[in-house]
């Protein structure tokens, strides 16, 4: 695996952070995730990324790019699959499963689950990824 530059806030942050609620264009760009319009949902949650201070930041980031990584499996772009699900794991290791309503812990269970299966398919069968690989975000 790549080297991946590590995002470590300071857990009482982290904590704290969780407590806050979404930013409202946060919570769109979770529901534009839900419909599977995951380009919108990036933008959206950019925009709560861009007003929100470390680390919550860094939450709206590693989703946006949880998204992205859907949006590229779909699209049968297996590298961008992988360079953006190594890319949104450095933002959302530090953050509990529970975070600001957001199941943060199935998302990287579902990621998980994404990566395996496009190893699995690899380019020449990335066209027969299971439909239903595709989640919703799920909300505590």
């Amino acid at each position: 695996m790549p080297y991946r530059k590590t995002f470590s806030p300071d857990p009482k942050d982290v904590a704290e952070a969780c407590k806050k609620p979404l930013h409202h264009e946060a919570e769109r760009g979770l529901q534009l995730f839900n419909q599977g319009k995951y380009f919108l949902a990036h933008e959206a949650l950019e925009n709560a990324w861009r007003v929100e201070t470390e680390p919550d930041r860094r939450l709206y980031q590693g989703v946006l790019q949880a998204g992205i990584a859907f949006m590229h499996a779909r699209n049968g772009n297996i590298q961008g699959v992988f360079s953006m699900y190594e890319r949104c794991l450095r933002w959302l290791e530090p953050w509990p499963d529970h975070c600001r309503t957001i199941d943060i812990g199935q998302l990287k269970i579902d990621l998980q689950v994404l990566i395996d299966e496009v190893s699995i398919l690899g380019n020449e069968r990335i066209q027969d990824l299971n439909p239903n690989i595709f989640p919703m975000i799920k909300r505590v």
